[in-house]
C-alpha cells in the first residue's frame, strides 16, 4: 500500500507571494485600510486559529482510524476482499476534494471550505485505520511523539524567528520530485541503505515544508487584512491548516517507516 499522501498542488493562496512580501511584518494586530471593511483580528489569534484547525484535523483522522480499527470493520473488510477498492475510492475521494476546494476557492463559502478539510481529514482516517493492524501500538505512538516535537519545533522556529522562507518554496518542490524518483526506483531496487536516505530526505523536506506554511500564515494575514477581504482571510486560514495537516501526515509517515525499520516491529 502506497503511504504517501501528495501536497506538492499549488495552494491558489500562495499565487500573491509578491505582493505579499512587500508589506512590513510586525508581530501584534492589523486593521485594515479605512473603508475597506476593517479585519480587527490580530496575528497571534490568526496563526492559532490555524494550527487548531490543522489540529482539529489531525483529531478527525485519529478518531475515525481508530473508531474503524476497534470496531472490527477494517478487517472484515480484508476477509471479504473489498478493502483495496474501499481504499482506492477514499484515494480518489481526497484527490477529489482538494482538486475542487482549489477550483472553487473563490466561491466557496468558509463554512464549504470547512466542511471539505474535514472530510478530507475523516477520508484520511479510513486508509490509516490499517496501520493498526500493521504496525505495533508501541511504534505508532512513539512516531505520532516524534512528529508532533519536530513539527512543533519547526513551526515554532519560523513564527518566533520571523523567518522569510519564500526563496527555499523552488528546493523543497525539488525535493519532492526527488522523493517521487526515489519513489519509483525502489520498486525495483530493494536497497536498505537507499530506502533509509528515501525516509531521511522525506523528513528533511517536509519539515522544510511544514517552516514554509507556517510563514505563509502570516503572509496571508498581512494580505488580506490589507485588502480588507475578511472571508478570503478565513478561507485562506483553513488551505493553510490542510497544507500544515498534509505536512505533519507526511512527516509522520516517514518518521514511522524510519523507526518500524529500527525495531523490526513492521507486521507488513
Amino acid at each position: 500500500m502506497n503511504n504517501d499522501y501528495n501536497r506538492d498542488y499549488e495552494n491558489p493562496y500562495y499565487e500573491n507571494e509578491t505582493n505579499q512580501n512587500s508589506y512590513n511584518y510586525g508581530t501584534g494586530g492589523y486593521n485594515a485600510m479605512a473603508g475597506m471593511g476593517a479585519v480587527t483580528e490580530s496575528l497571534s489569534s490568526y496563526i492559532a486559529k490555524t494550527f487548531m484547525w490543522m489540529a482539529l484535523g489531525l483529531l478527525v483522522t485519529f478518531g475515525v482510524s481508530m473508531g474503524l480499527a476497534l470496531s472490527g470493520f477494517m478487517n472484515r473488510l480484508m476477509m471479504s476482499g473489498a478493502l483495496s477498492i474501499v481504499l482506492i475510492v477514499c484515494t480518489v475521494a481526497q484527490l477529489a476534494v482538494v482538486a475542487v476546494m482549489g477550483i472553487r476557492v473563490r466561491k466557496l463559502s468558509v463554512g464549504s471550505a470547512r466542511g471539505m478539510f474535514l472530510a478530507y481529514a475523516a477520508l484520511t482516517g479510513v486508509t490509516f485505520s490499517m496501520y493498526f493492524y500493521m504496525f505495533d501500538l508501541r511504534i505508532l505512538v512513539f512516531a505520532f511523539a516524534a512528529t508532533a516535537i519536530l513539527f512543533a519545533g519547526m513551526a515554532i522556529a519560523a513564527r518566533v524567528f520571523n523567518m522569510q522562507l519564500d526563496t527555499i518554496r523552488p528546493y523543497l518542490f525539488a525535493g519532492l520530485i526527488a522523493l517521487l524518483i526515489f519513489g519509483i526506483v525502489r520498486i525495483f531496487l530493494r536497497i536498505d541503505i537507499l530506502d533509509l536516505a528515501f525516509c531521511y530526505l522525506g523528513v528533511a523536506i517536509f519539515l522544510g515544508y511544514t517552516a514554509y506554511d507556517t510563514t505563509k500564515i502570516r503572509d496571508n494575514y498581512y494580505y488580506y487584512t490589507n485588502s480588507g477581504d475578511g472571508t478570503m482571510l478565513a478561507k485562506a486560514s483553513i488551505f493553510s491548516a490542510l497544507q500544515l495537516y498534509l505536512d505533519f501526515v507526511n512527516l509522520f509517515l516517514y518518521i514511522l517507516r524510519i523507526l518500524s525499520r529500527n525495531s523490526g516491529s513492521s507486521r507488513k
